[in-house]
């Protein structure tokens, strides 16, 4: 049996590096001759040398989205008795991020992704719990892992490595695995850092005394910098101008990247936690997409208190959250009613700042909603952003 070193130690989001125990779980892959089907395009791999023998470098181009690395190996029912799996990597040194895709029970709509940090070029142990691969798809077969109360682990399928079609981020990276082996025990922080009394009682406390924020903006093309809709103006920097006008000086880092759903904003969260691992605020705007992709008001409601937990854990609870509810569209004013509710829901479970969203919209006018879109109907024009960034600091003034 290899015997690895121990006293290794990082502390990281959905990925926790945590030094080799006295009782190392099952190969999954020791990697030494790994047979690895590279990416048909902008991918390669090879084999070089490990932290114990023969390891497999996986390189990928830019524009790398959708570019797969796989390695056959299938779980096995011993996968259900362990708590996560663990890797060797050694990164190129950038900031960028790998991350390993598996598919369950052979459904390709029951994805689960986990992205990995690449800034260091010496080797350490990367643990993932089960419980920290993100169901990347709104699907009634796409729940989160668990042997008892999800899905199964020993049903996950091959190991990918790669960057599904969600990622902005698909710069030129590389990176070396080694010795892939189950995790019998992962320690888990399983406190939910639930506030005591004011859910935003820290940012509103910084913005009554004038001091510096940092915000980070999650949400899909109604937040995303990116966007079209959002060139001439955005709900994030008029709430930063709102808030430049108290006295506050706010430092805005938006990940919002348009067309994808709240579960594919979680597997990104260690993205903005590398930037900012303790921001003041994490406000999270989603709902459009993933209603259009199927997920409906129990199963939304089921991945904001997931989103909240983790955004907590990620950051020790030194962070404040804020939810906004779904914003309509101009011709879906009340379809997606039912995420709202589940928006709502979810922050009071979790003692959650709220910015009610869809109720301040449906507070305008109905001779005046349509100047809250831009052409399209469904993104917003400047008085929809101007809403938005008002119920936004109103949370925040208010507490809740």
């Amino acid at each position: 049996m290899r015997r690895l070193p121990a006293g290794l130690s990082l502390v990281l989001l959905l990925t926790s590096v945590v030094a080799a125990g006295p009782q190392e779980g099952a190969v999954i892959n020791s990697m030494d001759d790994a047979r690895v089907t590279p990416p048909k395009e902008k991918g390669r791999v090879e084999s070089v040398e490990g932290k114990v023998g023969k390891a497999v470098k996986f390189s990928f181009d830019a524009g790398c989205k959708t570019q797969f690395s796989m390695i056959n190996n299938r779980a096995t029912p011993e996968w259900d008795k362990a708590e996560g799996f663990s890797f060797w990597l050694k990164g190129d040194g950038s900031k960028h991020f790998g991350c390993i895709q598996f598919i369950w029970n052979e459904d390709y709509a029951a994805r689960y992704d986990v992205a990995f940090p690449l800034d260091s070029t010496e080797w350490r142990k990367i643990t993932v719990a089960w419980r920290d691969l993100v169901p990347v798809l709104p699907v009634p077969s796409c729940k989160f892992l668990d042997a008892k109360t999800g899905n199964a682990p020993s049903k996950l399928g091959p190991l990918w490595f790669g960057k599904w079609w969600y990622w902005r981020d698909d710069a030129a990276h590389s990176y070396t695995v080694d010795e892939i082996r189950l995790e019998p025990k992962v320690a888990l922080d399983t406190n939910l850092y639930l506030p005591k009394g004011n859910p935003l009682e820290r940012i509103q406390a910084k913005v009554k005394a004038g001091k510096p924020v940092s915000i980070v903006t999650m949400g899909d093309s109604l937040t995303d910098y990116n966007h079209w809709a959002n060139k001439p103006i955005n709900w994030p920097t008029l709430l930063k101008e709102k808030l430049k006008q108290k006295g506050v000086e706010a430092k805005i880092i938006n990940p919002a990247i348009g067309g994808t759903q709240l579960r594919q904003g979680l597997v990104q969260i260690p993205l903005w936690v590398a930037e900012d691992p303790e921001p003041d605020l994490v406000t999270v705007c989603y709902g459009a997409n993933d209603w259009e992709s199927g997920m409906r008001g129990e199963m939304f409601r089921e991945t904001c208190r997931e989103t909240i937990d983790r955004i907590r854990r990620a950051t020790k609870g030194k962070t404040d959250v804020l939810f906004l509810t779904t914003v309509p569209g101009l011709e879906m004013w009340a379809t997606r009613a039912e995420l709202g509710e589940a928006v709502r829901a979810s922050a009071s479970e979790r003692k959650c700042g709220l910015a009610d969203t869809e109720k301040a919209f449906n507070g305008v006018a109905s001779d005046k909603r349509s100047e809250l879109f831009c052409r399209d109907k469904v993104h917003l024009g400047p008085p929809g952003h101007e809403t938005v960034a008002a119920a936004v600091l109103a949370a925040i003034e208010a507490g809740k």
